[in-house]
């Protein structure tokens, strides 16, 4: 598994931090997207790549958020 995304040898305080930084990424790439759409200055091919590595952050933070949140026996 990747070096980046393999999860189970990483410390809780590790996970938080990336997931900071995760998240900012996540929040930049909006903006860029954003921006390209609204100034009509991307091409099709640059805004769908983005897109597609703002899933791909999604996703790690998801997965990151679900091994710091404890699981809940009902």
């Amino acid at each position: 598994m990747n070096a980046t995304t393999d999860l189970s040898m990483k410390t809780d305080d590790v996970l938080r931090v990336e997931l900071e930084v995760f998240k900012q990424e996540h929040r930049d790439l909006d903006e860029a997207i954003n921006a390209l759409v609204h100034r009509g200055t991307g091409d099709q091919l640059t805004i769908q790549r983005l897109k597609k590595q703002k899933l791909r952050l999604k996703d790690i933070i998801s997965r990151i958020e679900d091994r710091l949140t404890p699981d809940i026996i009902a």
